[in-house]
């Protein structure tokens, strides 16, 4: 091979600056050029790492510790409230014989919901988020251990009074009132901490839809630069060397090319799968949950009713709002509660027009029917509530002439309604629990890799082809 020997073209500085070289100094534009081209391969690199990390730090904070979180809070809220429901049947059916079978089935209820609440708080212990939680979590597990005392004085009483049933003696209702007493702070607190989990979330969900718009918005103007710069190499080369092309760069550009659109498409399809996770399933998930909730202490303030008929007024109104609260209609009476009902879940059977209040958290779920099967399963949740709701206005008739028949409803055929509510409930809630993990799945699977060797790997070969690419030619102007 001849070595090229030219003249070196002199470069001028203006105020002790060294300027860029004069258009005949050919191997300095390509040091340039070619330095330019491996910084900004290195810094896309770089961003590609961060970003890549930041969001799957997101994703891990979603996916792994503050949705777990809300979930066993919303689990806690509806154990303590149906723990106080099977207390309440439990004094509804008193000593009578003919209703053994539900004085046992409730003391069973009791038990497992105990346990269930007790769970739930250790769970939320352990993958509590900050101080501040940590310590709410405690104050709950105080205010719990007061409650099972209460709880138990108060089935202790009942045994020892042998009370017929809906009326316990006058001992055994005051302390079953200091124990309910205290449900609504419970509850109040459970949600509370729910509600704080949840913001942590929505905070997590923000932080990492910024993230990775950011990122794609870098990683387009990088990814200009850096081709540009590549390209613009290799033109030079082509039209100072006289060669067609340079193997080595076409490479670098390719593999560049390849690295880019790989990091834009992973952080596209994470962006898209959190965006399901959190709009379309997990909003559904924390509405659901609630609805859940909210359902067993309506059901419990249904058995209030009947055990306490001095503050029979109060619970009924409580029953409406928590019911309200599940699906909202425009009525201010228990007993107008069916037609109003009745009308919504007509329109929306035959037109799909969502009625029900857009606060209310049946309402919420849906104006967010997104899964395969997830309207059906909706559909007949809002079938067996509607049919738990009858129920209710039944009991409360009864109530007034016959109440061992109120009673027996209410511990019997009731009970089983809500059952079957509550398992299609939980049949729209598994729908959406599936959808979202399988999407927290395919958002890290997105990301795999991206935020370590990827990165490395394509700088590392892009930056050895630059260097095969553009040596050879140096040499030839020694």
């Amino acid at each position: 091979m001849t070595t090229i020997t030219r003249p070196r073209p002199t470069r001028t500085s203006i105020g002790g600056i060294r300027a860029l070289p004069s258009r005949a100094d050919i191997p300095a534009w390509i040091r340039y050029l070619a330095l330019a081209a491996a910084l900004l391969v290195v810094i896309t690199a770089v961003f590609l790492g961060t970003d890549a990390g930041s969001t799957r730090t997101a994703v891990e904070v979603i996916g792994q510790r503050t949705a777990p979180t809300v979930t066993a809070t919303e689990d806690l809220y509806f154990a303590l409230a149906d723990m106080d429901a099977q207390l309440a049947n439990v004094l509804l059916a008193g000593d009578d014989s003919v209703l053994a079978a539900t004085r046992a089935a409730a003391l069973t209820g009791y038990e497992h919901r105990r346990v269930q609440a007790d769970a739930d708080l250790q769970q939320a212990m352990t993958i509590a988020t900050g101080d501040d939680a940590a310590l709410r979590i405690r104050e709950l597990l105080d205010r719990f251990g007061q409650y099972e005392a209460l709880a138990a004085e108060t089935m202790q009483l009942s045994d020892l009074d042998r009370g017929p049933a809906g009326q316990p003696s006058a001992r055994t209702l005051e302390d079953y009132r200091s124990a309910s007493g205290l449900v609504p702070d419970l509850l109040a607190r459970a949600q509370k901490l729910a509600d704080s989990n949840s913001g942590v979330l929505e905070s997590s969900y923000s932080t990492a839809e910024h993230t990775t718009v950011a990122a794609r918005i870098r990683l387009a103007v990088l990814g200009a630069l850096l081709l540009g710069t590549l390209i613009g190499l290799q033109i030079l080369l082509r039209v100072t060397m006289h060669r067609r092309l340079n193997p080595a760069l076409i490479v670098a550009t390719a593999l560049g090319t390849a690295l880019l659109i790989g990091g834009f498409a992973g952080n596209s399809t994470a962006a898209q799968q959190l965006t399901i996770a959190k709009k379309d399933a997990f909003d559904s998930l924390l509405a659901l949950r609630q609805a859940r909730a909210v359902g067993y202490s309506a059901n419990a303030d249904e058995s209030r009713y009947l055990l306490d008929p001095e503050h029979a007024a109060e619970h009924q109104q409580a029953f409406l709002t928590a019911s309200q609260r599940l699906a909202g209609v425009p009525v201010h009476s228990v007993f107008d509660y069916d037609a109003g009902l009745d009308t919504a879940l007509t329109a929306y059977r035959t037109t799909g027009e969502v009625n029900l209040s857009a606060d209310s958290f049946l309402g919420k779920e849906l104006r967010n029917i997104t899964f395969a099967g997830e309207r059906d399963t909706a559909v007949g949740t809002l079938n067996a509530y509607q049919v738990y709701q009858r129920d209710d206005r039944r009991i409360r008739e009864l109530a007034r002439t016959d109440l061992p028949a109120a009673i027996a409803l209410c511990t019997g055929s009731s009970n089983e309604h809500f059952t079957a509510y509550d398992n299609a409930l939980v049949a729209t809630i598994d729908i959406n629990q599936r959808a979202f993990d399988a999407s927290i799945g395919e958002t890290e699977s997105a990301l795999a890799g991206w935020n370590n060797w990827l990165p490395l790997a394509g700088t590392a070969a892009i930056l050895s082809l630059i260097l095969l690419g553009v040596r050879p030619r140096l040499a030839e102007y020694r």
